[in-house]
């Protein structure tokens, strides 16, 4: 079946709401905490993409790991820092604190890329990261202190590893090197695995526990993951990002609707902000970008 542009969008708008449910997934738990979740969901994800990379790059894709350049095994050390982060924080704050702070992912992109790139920021941007700023500010505001202010700092590892992740790879691209994402992230799974089993132990995760954490391995991380990297190859930079921020609603609707997880009044406004900005600067930059073709 041919992956249209339509059937592209509609396949990440259901990558988006897997991707959403993770928070929601961690209250459902009885007793698996924080590392030892965090372990599982990599170890079983690592387990399903040892699966399902042979079935879509054959098997030599193992063997051309090897000889993969360094850019792609520090994609693999910044997927393993967004895994781990992800998870730790969603036991230390709530999940609309998670979401909204990995939202600036996009941002700090940007930032990121001017300063060890050159990539020019646009002003729209520039405006986005302001008001951006101020919405975080809003949040860690009202989070002086506590474990919310903590997993929100937790949290802010996600976005500063993607952002760092896009960088390296955009790098290596300009020198002719191609990073294969799909087998990055089954190294970003074995290296999360690997550092926290040892915090992990010993486990407490009942029979109950391990069916929804083969979920969040395979269910909530290696297949929509890979979905994402199929959609890329239809859907532009753009789209992927105004789509990408469907988890962020869908993941505080869910968490609020499935574990009475009710956002607070700074998380509200301060994410509405982030959110706003987020898009507005999406919109704007595809509208310019059109207008220009």
């Amino acid at each position: 079946m041919k992956l249209t542009h339509n059937r592209a969008i509609a396949m990440m708008v259901v990558v988006a709401l897997m991707w959403s449910t993770a928070g929601v997934v961690t209250r459902q738990l009885e007793s698996a905490r924080s590392f030892e979740i965090t372990f599982w969901r990599a170890f079983f994800t690592s387990l399903a993409l040892l699966v399902i990379l042979p079935l879509m790059r054959g098997r030599r894709v193992f063997a051309d790991m090897r000889h993969a350049s360094r850019a792609f095994w520090l994609s693999g050390v910044c997927w393993s820092v967004m895994f781990t982060a992800y998870m730790v924080a969603l036991n230390l704050t709530s999940v609309a604190n998670v979401l909204v702070t990995m939202a600036l992912g996009p941002l700090m992109t940007a930032l990121m890329a001017r300063a060890f790139i050159g990539q020019r920021i646009a002003p729209r941007t520039w405006f986005a990261i302001g008001a951006a700023g101020v919405g975080i500010g809003i949040m860690y505001g009202a989070q002086v202190s506590g474990d919310h202010l903590v997993g929100t700092l937790v949290a802010l590892c996600v976005p500063i590893a993607a952002a760092t992740n896009w960088t390296v790879t955009q790098h290596a691209h300009a020198k002719g090197l191609e990073v294969d994402m799909v087998p990055a992230l089954l190294v970003g799974a074995l290296i999360s695995s690997v550092t926290t089993l040892p915090l992990a132990y010993p486990f407490q995760a009942t029979q109950h526990d391990f069916a929804w954490l083969v979920y969040l391995g395979v269910g909530q991380l290696a297949v929509p993951c890979i979905a994402s990297v199929i959609c890329t190859r239809v859907l532009k930079a753009p789209e992927m990002s105004l789509l990408a921020l469907l988890e962020v609603v869908f993941g505080i609707a869910l968490a609020w609707l499935g574990a009475g997880e009710a956002p607070d009044a700074a998380v509200l406004t301060g994410g509405t902000l982030v959110i706003g900005a987020l898009l507005a600067n999406e919109l704007l930059g595809w509208q310019q970008r059109r207008s220009e073709a």
